[in-house]
């Protein structure tokens, strides 16, 4: 996997730059993940901290978020992407649903008591 980080209008400091690092590696729990890119940049007092991630099987993820200072940009932009992997992954992983391999969901005890009578 790759992880780039890069800034607009500055340059970042190594100190926040492995604290960006340190944030795009708690993203690779999620696994299949291709790419990690993580754009931050400061005009004026707000800090503007992109995430993009690229997974297995040509899906993309986005987030973007401001805040006052780069630390609370990157913390909210990684809640933010996080929570977008988290229901992909439990889309990919839960892609069969509750029907067992009957084919026919299971009758529950009401229902087979209703039969009887």
């Amino acid at each position: 996997m790759r992880i780039t980080i890069s800034a607009r209008n500055g340059e970042l400091t190594p100190a926040q730059r492995e604290r960006l690092e340190e944030k795009a590696q708690k993203l690779t729990k999620f696994g299949r993940l291709m790419s990690i890119e993580i754009a931050a940049g400061q005009e004026k007092a707000v800090w503007r901290v992109e995430f993009q991630v690229s997974a297995e099987h040509k899906n993309d993820f986005v987030a973007a978020e401001t805040a006052t200072s780069l630390e609370a940009a990157a913390d909210q932009g990684l809640h933010k992407i996080e929570g977008q992997l988290k229901r992909y992954k439990e889309k990919t992983q839960n892609h069969k649903g509750d029907v067992p391999q009957g084919g026919l969901p299971s009758r529950s005890a009401a229902s087979a008591a209703d039969e009887v009578e």
